[in-house]
Formats: C-alpha cells, sequence, structure tokens
C-alpha cells in the first residue's frame, strides 16, 4: 500500500511540474519567431519592437492557465462587464486583471485540495478520509477572490469617501480664485496625490479624458462608474446639471460641499455610537469575567476554608 501511494505521489508530481513547465517555456509560435526575425534583419523600427516586444512572464502565464478554462466555460459578456467594473472600482484598470484574477480563483481552486492531499499523504493519514476536507477547500478556493476582491472594493470606496469632503473644499477653493474647472480637477490631483491617492487618480483621469477629447459629462459619468461611490455619483449629477444649465459652478460645488462636510460629520458620530455597542460582547466576555473573580474570588476562597 505504502508503494502504491509513493508511486502515484511521484507520478502526480511529476506531472504537475512537466505541465507548469511547458507553461511556462512554452516555445514561440512560428509567427512571432518570424516577426523577430525581420525585426532582427531591418533593425527594428521603434513600432516594431513595440508589436514584437516580450509581454510580462505573470501575464503570459495566468493567459495560458486560463486559456483552457475560457473554451471550456467561456465567460458570458455580463459576467465579463461586471468582473471589470468591480475590478476597476477595486483599482485594477489593466486589460489583464480579469485574466489575472481568473488565474488567482483557478489556481485557488486546484492548489488548495493538491495542498490539502499531499498533507494527507505525507502524515500517513487514509485517504478516505480526505475527501470532505478537499471538497471544503475547493469550495474555499472558488470563494476566498471573490471575497478578497469584494473586500478590496470596499475598503478603496470608503477611502474616497472619507477624502472626497477634503477635495471638495480644495475645489471650491480653487473655483473661487478664478480657475476653471478642469485646471482645478488638475490642482487637486497634484495635491492631494500623498494625502488621498485614489481621490487623486480619479480626477487625474477625468482630466485625461477631457484632454484627449471626450465631453465632460462623459468623463464624469465614467468616474462614477469607475468608483462606485453613492457621494461621488451625486456630485457628478450635481456638476453635469450645473454645466448643462448653465448655473454657478462655484455656488453649487459650495452647498454640496457644506452639504458632505455635515454628512461626514454624522457619519463619524455614527461610528462612535456603534463602537459602544461593539464593545459590548468583548466586555461581556473577557473583561467581566476577570473583574468577578478579581473580586469574589478571594471571598470564594474564604468562604470553602469556613466550610472546611
Amino acid at each position: 500500500m505504502l508503494l502504491i501511494i509513493a508511486a502515484s505521489t511521484f507520478v502526480c508530481s511529476a506531472l504537475v511540474v512537466m505541465c507548469l513547465y511547458s507553461l511556462a517555456f512554452r516555445p514561440k509560435g512560428v509567427v512571432a519567431h518570424r516577426l523577430d526575425q525581420l525585426a532582427n534583419e531591418t533593425g527594428g523600427t521603434q513600432s516594431a519592437v513595440n508589436l514584437t516586444s516580450e509581454p510580462d512572464p505573470l501575464v503570459t502565464l495566468a493567459e495560458r492557465v486560463v486559456e483552457p478554462l475560457n473554451r471550456l466555460v467561456p465567460p458570458s459578456a455580463a459576467e465579463a462587464a461586471k468582473l471589470r467594473k468591480q475590478l476597476m472600482q477595486a483599482g485594477f484598470r489593466s486589460n489583464n486583471a480579469p485574466l489575472t484574477y481568473r488565474a488567482m480563483q483557478l489556481g485557488a481552486m486546484f492548489g488548495l485540495p493538491l495542498l490539502t492531499g499531499l498533507f494527507y499523504m505525507v502524515t500517513a493519514r487514509p485517504l478516505n478520509t480526505a475527501m470532505l476536507p478537499v471538497l471544503l477547500t475547493f469550495i474555499l478556493g472558488f470563494f476566498i477572490p471573490r471575497f478578497l476582491l469584494k473586500r478590496t472594493i470596499k475598503k478603496r470606496m470608503l477611502r474616497i469617501q472619507w477624502g472626497l469632503a477634503d477635495a471638495l473644499d480644495l475645489l471650491v477653493v480653487c473655483v473661487e480664485a478664478g480657475l476653471g474647472l478642469n485646471a482645478a480637477l488638475v490642482r487637486i490631483s497634484a495635491e492631494l496625490k500623498n494625502v488621498h491617492p485614489d481621490i487623486s487618480q480619479e480626477f487625474g483621469l477625468v482630466n485625461l479624458e477631457i484632454r484627449v477629447g471626450r465631453s465632460r459629462e462623459e468623463a464624469f459619468r465614467n468616474l462614477a462608474e469607475r468608483t462606485g461611490v453613492d457621494d461621488l455619483r451625486s456630485l457628478v449629477a450635481m456638476l453635469i446639471q450645473a454645466d448643462r444649465f448653465g448655473t454657478s459652478m462655484t455656488r453649487a460645488i459650495r452647498v454640496y460641499s457644506n452639504a458632505l462636510r455635515m454628512k461626514r460629520r454624522q457619519r463619524a458620530e455614527q461610528a462612535a455610537q456603534r463602537a459602544a455597542v461593539k464593545l459590548l460582547l468583548p466586555l461581556a466576555a473577557f473583561l467581566f469575567p476577570t473583574l468577578f473573580i478579581a473580586i469574589l474570588g478571594p471571598a470564594a476562597l474564604n468562604l470553602m476554608d469556613a466550610l472546611k
């Protein structure tokens, strides 16, 4: 029995190593090899170098890992759009972010059960008892990347939400000083780079979209779509209405800034009130028993001595 287990472990390990080696060091195709030859022969202009340059090895490995999965279970257009939107809200705007995410999910789904099976083999435990842990680790490997992605989105939205009030105060100052809205966004992106980097990046992207030719309304709507923050979505709607109807942009921003500052203060008070409720369980579980032991312990010892 031990010989069979050792042989199966060796065969599985060898197959896994061979698959990883073939995925990571697969030779180039004929077309890529011919393009490299043409680039070397002609001296390689900048455009040819860009076309034949090697991509990131991690991205290439992720593409090769995910390609069989996409062939077997191709994602629908709605699922792909939803995943890309979630990754953008988490701060991952690269074109290869969905492939990397699916590769991580696939690695977690099959890596955790493999590690569980290897643990049972190394510790010489019965393999029939490993079915339930392997199934549980497979399910965990499917849900852990989603949980981490949602947690990252929530943290980034919270950072944007808490830093939006400071950005609006600076926007009011810039607009009242005579700067245009685009110049004010550039100034805010430069000033808040170290304090609130998420808002700085988002406002910088808005300015870049306006500079490449998109309308201000479309750039603002893309901002609300990328972040997913309700306060920022309300700000975008207010700015679009003020720009469309020709009302005073300074007055509208000042009013919204005052309202947002009040809302921020109310959220801080709400969080402070919640903290008192959240402290009840740790106090009841850890502090009160210790106090009872310290206070009633000597009396209990004296009572036990008296009863003896």
